[in-house]
């Protein structure tokens, strides 16, 4: 049930668990660039301004936004049917520059009455939450990870644990809310930090710190999907979309995960990194950040059946 409708203002884009490409796809993309294709003076790192964390609606039961999108999630009950796909999204997405404010409550409105329409239509039985008055300003701007709390609290005590090192400084924090099926965190490397890493590095890399003032900077994310969201999972490997099974882990193609078990329910726990920082962050590092990530997130949420992946799945691409 994959299907959109297009304006010149903007796109109405339906996906289902019955589609070929799975709902939620695990991006891999610098969150970074600028939308001309220019860098930001000074520090590259401080705003997400290509692809933002997505910031939950309310407690995220009911949805998602950016910017410029608005996703609409409907979570259809087993008296709904067998043939009643399970999660359904519908996202509105605006097509132009400067979304304002205003722009994405009427994306918001928009995104939800079609779901409305369209549950009905097909016999899906559930019940959406009221939309909230309030939504977050954007840009979001990344904050000191030492001081990081909700989603990415695990980076502040990991770094209290193991000491800066080479682990990012710079984290862009969600709301951790229960309720939440979708739960990311965006960590990356300031300038000073980048500076501070470089002496350390061997002459190739050096070339890496180099860009990541400018060109290339340092990032990596994590997420985590549960319920309904967990059974359609997937990210792009060169071309193709590769599913994410409950109940597995393992690593490759600059991603890897784990998988639980919360409230009875299946969960993925997802990390996805830089290329090049993941070079320089090294397989232990690697290993160690994914670890604490995870453990920190089936503690939170009390997720019991935690299958990480294998120590070689971390090694060097």
């Amino acid at each position: 049930m994959s299907c959109s409708r297009e304006t010149d203002l903007f796109r109405l884009i339906v996906e289902s668990s019955d589609d070929a490409e799975p709902v939620n796809m695990i991006g891999n993309g610098s969150p970074f660039f600028t939308r001309d294709g220019s860098y930001p003076k000074g520090n590259v790192t401080a705003a997400p301004d290509r692809e933002p964390e997505a910031w939950p609606l309310g407690d995220g039961t009911l949805g998602s936004y950016t910017a410029i999108r608005t996703t609409i999630r409907a979570e259809c009950r087993p008296a709904s049917g067998k043939a009643v796909p399970r999660p359904l999204h519908v996202t509105a997405v605006g097509r132009y520059p400067e979304v304002s404010a205003e722009d994405r409550q009427r994306l918001a409105r928009l995104a939800r009455s079609a779901i409305q329409q369209l549950t009905h239509r097909i016999g899906c039985r559930t019940q959406l939450p009221s939309l909230s008055a309030r939504m977050t300003a954007f840009p979001l701007k990344l904050r000191p990870a030492a001081s990081a709390t909700g989603s990415c609290r695990w980076a502040d005590q990991l770094g209290k644990e193991h000491g800066p090192g080479r682990l990012p400084d710079r984290a862009l924090t969600i709301p951790a809310r229960e309720a939440n099926p979708v739960e990311g965190c965006l960590l990356a490397v300031g300038p000073v930090r980048v500076r501070a890493i470089a002496g350390g590095l061997d002459d190739d890399q050096r070339d890496y710190a180099e860009g990541a003032l400018t060109y290339s900077p340092w990032w990596l994310r994590t997420v985590s999907y549960f319920g309904a969201d967990a059974n359609s999972v997937g990210y792009d490997a060169t071309g193709d979309d590769v599913r994410l099974e409950p109940g597995t882990a393992g690593g490759g193609d600059g991603i890897w995960w784990a998988s639980s078990i919360c409230d009875g329910k299946p969960a993925l726990h997802a990390l996805t990194a830089d290329r090049l920082y993941s070079d320089v962050l090294g397989y232990k590092a690697r290993r160690s950040l994914f670890r604490a990530y995870v453990d920190d997130i089936t503690t939170r949420r009390g997720c019991t059946h935690i299958t990480y992946p294998a120590a070689k799945d971390f090694h060097d691409l």
